[in-house]
């Protein structure tokens, strides 16, 4: 349809032309409100009020699942959805039920399809609600909250118009009050309020966006099969409901302080809702782990004062990961490649020239992968799809011929992120995998993988990772800071890893509460790292009594400007004592 066609199709429903160009910029939009309008003239004709065009333009713009688009339309061009109301409750009815086909009659009983209010029903119910705060109303007049009255008498009568309603509950408190004197008019005097602003241990970076445990087909994106719902009732049967998360780290590094959000995140929003958090290492790349991240990990984790629901591994699932990966090659959603690494880098690689060879010829080729018949880059498998950046059919496996340092040399091939991460988190149950922002171009595969092997899909929602400015806050980088000798180690008091923020004393509440402070934005979190110390001092007010004594004396006072005020000498004999760390014969390079 031409540019100038939609937009008199889009103004002959009520738009103004600013909102109708507007919608045109949004090509899905304007195609399915194009469907929707096109529908509706078909039944009524091609002059549409404007109520009409409002409720088309909510159900086009708000639909998650077009597949209902003409559903919806229907009841609205026959007069049963005459409400944004009843609206909002329809699109809230089929996002619950993503299962075809709808039971009509539970659908209509949802909505209020023919659910009529008469004025003489709300004047009724107004004067009942009215009624109940008479005393009040009668004592605090037009300082009442209103709101309430409204609240109430909304509840009563579900369907009822909003503005019938408040024109009601207005006259009736004019009635019953009279009009506003001069003191009504009066500013009502703020109070303040005591206290300050708990932070710190209590749940911080605790997320509002996720849903309930067992509504994970709500989700934006989530992908619905004929199985979901099945597997969601096999889930809440083993977890009875309880939010599960996990913060799964690379033992590749020490933690730093962007890892600290993650923690607080993760194991802040599991406590808020009475749930638990795993500890799971993503232990697939045996050539960057070493035993003393493991053990750093899981030690500043109980600093900050989280303890985890379990402590598991990728690795634990090692056998069951490379079953799925036999059952993905044979439902022909996974294939054995030789394209090298160089060639299947960046977002337009050439496709593989092996994308569409046998099932079979791949499972032999895979089991050749498994028993080290190919040398490492020689061959990969990987998954058939395009993931949401461009990146076309990521790598599940690949051939390492590095001993694991827990399963030994029973493996020479290892999954990869793409493949193990959201595996592992339908295995353990987690109900909300919560990430930075930076996965979310992998959503995509992380409902895609699940529903292709027809296991429990949990959900997956983003936050802003934490950086600080001024400072390295980069695993990477900080390793090769390490790897050059620019820095002692990971626990050197220049660095923002946790062990030298532990080093240099400050506690773990002055991290959790700078992780609260910076909070669950959308958009990457940066900070300046003077802020850190500042949490330092909020954390020591926040304990009573403090931690530590905080009194401090002075025995014996020194003022070189003015020795009448108090000096001391201090002796130096011919041996002088240092620290030996401050001491070297050869200086640095």
């Amino acid at each position: 349809m031409a540019a100038e066609e939609a937009l008199g199709l889009f103004t002959g429903i009520g738009l103004s032309e600013a909102k109708a160009r507007e919608t045109l910029r949004n090509g899905a939009l304007s195609a399915l409100l194009r469907r929707a309008v096109l529908q509706a003239r078909s039944a009524l004709g091609p002059a549409l009020d404007k109520a009409t065009g409002t409720l088309l333009y909510n159900a086009a713009s708000r639909l998650r699942d077009p597949k209902h688009l003409g559903f919806l339309v229907g009841y609205i061009v026959r007069r049963e959805i005459l409400t944004d109301l009843q609206l909002s409750a329809a699109l809230e009815y089929v996002r619950s039920h993503p299962l075809e086909p709808l039971d009509v009659a539970d659908f209509e009983r949802a909505c209020g399809v023919g659910v009529c209010v008469t004025p003489e029903q709300i004047e009724e119910a107004v004067e009942a609600v009215i009624g109940e705060h008479r005393a009040e109303l009668l004592a605090e007049r037009y300082r009442f909250n209103m709101g309430l009255l409204m609240g109430e008498a909304r509840s009563r009568l579900r369907w009822a118009d909003g503005k019938t309603i408040k024109n009601e509950v207005d006259l009736q408190v004019l009635h019953l009050l009279g009009p506003k004197t001069e003191a009504d008019l009066e500013k009502k005097p703020k109070v303040r309020r005591k206290g300050r602003l708990g932070t710190g241990m209590v749940f911080p970076c605790v997320p509002e966006h996720p849903l309930p445990a067992g509504e994970n087909y709500k989700t934006e994106g989530y992908v619905v099969t004929p199985n979901t719902m099945a597997l969601l009732k096999q889930h809440l049967a083993i977890t009875g409901g309880q939010v599960r998360t996990r913060f799964p780290p690379e033992p590749n590094g020490i933690l730093h302080i962007g890892h600290a959000k993650a923690i607080n995140f993760n194991f802040g929003y599991a406590k808020a809702n009475g749930g638990v958090c795993f500890l799971r290492y993503d232990d697939t790349n045996p050539e960057k782990e070493e035993e003393k991240y493991f053990t750093a990990i899981r030690e500043m984790v109980e600093w900050l004062g989280y303890q985890p629901y379990a402590v598991t591994h990728a690795s634990d699932y090692f056998d069951q990961l490379y079953t799925w990966a036999l059952e993905l090659i044979r439902r022909g959603q996974a294939y054995v490649c030789h394209q090298k690494v160089e060639e299947i880098k960046g977002h337009n690689p050439p496709p593989s020239p092996w994308r569409d060879r046998p099932v079979e010829e791949s499972l032999l080729l895979f089991e050749d992968m498994r028993k080290g018949k190919f040398g490492e880059g020689e061959a990969t498998l990987r998954m058939k799809l395009v993931m949401e950046d461009g990146k076309m059919d990521p790598v599940a496996y690949r051939v390492k011929f590095t001993p694991h340092h827990r399963t030994g040399d029973k493996w020479c091939i290892y999954p990869t992120y793409d493949y193990t991460h959201c595996l592992c988190d339908s295995i353990e149950h987690i109900t909300h995998s919560l990430c930075t922002k930076e996965f979310q171009a992998r959503r995509s595969s992380y409902f895609w993988l699940c529903n292709a092997l027809d296991v429990y899909c949990p959900v997956q929602w983003e936050y802003g990772r934490l950086n600080l400015l001024y400072t390295v806050v980069s695993k990477r980088k900080i390793i090769r800071l390490v790897e050059t000798g620019a820095v002692r180690d990971w626990d050197d008091p220049r660095l923002f890893t946790l062990t030298a923020l532990r080093r240099r004393g400050f506690p773990p509440e002055a991290i959790n509460n700078f992780c609260a402070r910076v909070g669950a934005r959308d958009g990457m979190g940066w900070g300046r790292w003077m802020c850190l110390p500042a949490s330092v001092v909020t954390a020591g007010r926040q304990h009573s009594p403090p931690p530590s004594p905080q009194a401090l004396e002075v025995l014996v006072p020194n003022f070189p400007a003015d020795e009448s005020r108090g000096f001391h000498k201090v002796p130096f004999q011919t041996t002088i004592y240092i620290e030996e760390t401050d001491f070297r014969e050869v200086s640095r390079p």
